[in-house]
C-alpha cells in the first residue's frame, strides 16, 4: 500500500459510533488511512471536519474511489454501514425481504440503542452533577433494550436473522464489557445477549477493528477541560 492513497479517509475516535465502522472496514477488507479526530480536545469542532461532518460527530468517510469513481463523503454510521455494504455487495443480501429486515434492525440500533445508550452513558458517567431522574430514565430504557435483543436472540443466532450482518457491526460496540460498566448492565440477566457478545468477540474484523487507537479509549469520568471539549463549543 506504501506509495498510493488508500481508498478511504476514516475520521474516527474510538467511541461505540466509531467501532462500528472500524469493524465494518476489517470486515468487509477494505484499505483505509485513519484521520485521528480528538474529540477529547474538542477537534470535532475544528471547520475542517465539520465540512467533512456537518454535525461535528466522528464518524464519516471520504471514499477516493466513489460512485463513478469520483471522491465521496459520508456521515452519519448508519449511512456508512450501508454505503459500504451496497459498494461491496458485502453483508447485504440479494433478496428483498431480508434486505428489509436487515435495514430495520440497523435502523433500530441508530434511533435506539445509540441515543438511549449514549445518554445513558452521559448521564451515569460525563454529567457534571447527578441528574436521578435522567439517571433512572435512561438507565431502564437500556435494561428494556437489553431485555429485547435477549429476546431476540433467543429465535435467531445474528440479531438480523441466521447470518453476521451489518445490524451486529452497529450493536456490538454499545454492548461490550466497558459500555456494561458504564450503563450499570449486569449480563448475566441476558444470557442470550452474553452468548451473542462472545461470538462478536470471536471474529477477527472485531477484534481488529476494536484495537484501532485503543489507548486513546476512554469511558467515563472526564476532567472538566476534556467535558467542555466533548460537550460545549467556545
Amino acid at each position: 500500500m506504501e506509495g498510493r492513497r488508500l481508498m478511504i479517509d476514516f475520521y474516527f475516535w474510538p467511541t461505540p459510533n466509531g467501532h462500528k465502522i472500524s469493524i465494518a472496514l476489517e470486515e468487509f477488507g477494505l484499505d483505509y488511512t485513519v484521520k485521528p479526530i480528538n474529540i477529547l480536545t474538542g477537534a470535532q469542532h475544528e471547520p475542517a471536519f465539520i465540512a467533512i461532518s456537518p454535525n461535528n460527530r466522528v464518524p464519516a468517510i471520504i471514499d477516493h474511489d466513489g460512485p463513478g469513481g469520483a471522491p465521496h463523503t459520508v456521515f452519519e454510521s448508519g449511512a456508512i454501514l450501508l454505503y459500504l455494504a451496497q459498494k461491496t455487495g458485502k453483508f447485504w443480501p440479494s433478496d428483498p425481504v431480508e434486505q428489509s429486515v436487515l435495514t430495520q434492525w440497523v435502523f433500530f440500533q441508530c434511533a435506539n440503542i445509540g441515543p438511549m445508550f449514549g445518554q445513558c452513558g452521559h448521564f451515569r458517567g460525563y454529567a457534571e452533577e447527578e441528574v436521578p431522574y435522567a439517571i433512572a430514565r435512561y438507565s431502564g430504557e437500556v435494561q428494556r433494550l437489553y431485555g429485547l435483543i435477549d429476546r431476540e436472540l433467543a429465535k435467531k443466532p445474528w440479531i438480523a436473522g441466521d447470518d453476521y450482518s451489518l445490524a451486529d457491526m452497529a450493536t456490538y460496540p454499545w454492548m461490550d464489557a466497558r459500555q456494561q460498566n458504564l450503563h450499570g448492565v449486569d449480563i448475566a440477566k441476558f444470557p442470550n445477549v452474553a452468548a451473542w457478545i462472545d461470538k462478536c468477540e470471536a471474529r477477527p474484523g472485531v477484534q481488529r477493528g476494536m484495537a484501532i487507537l485503543k489507548d486513546d479509549m476512554k469511558v467515563g469520568n472526564p476532567t472538566e477541560e476534556t467535558r467542555k471539549a466533548m460537550f460545549f463549543r467556545d
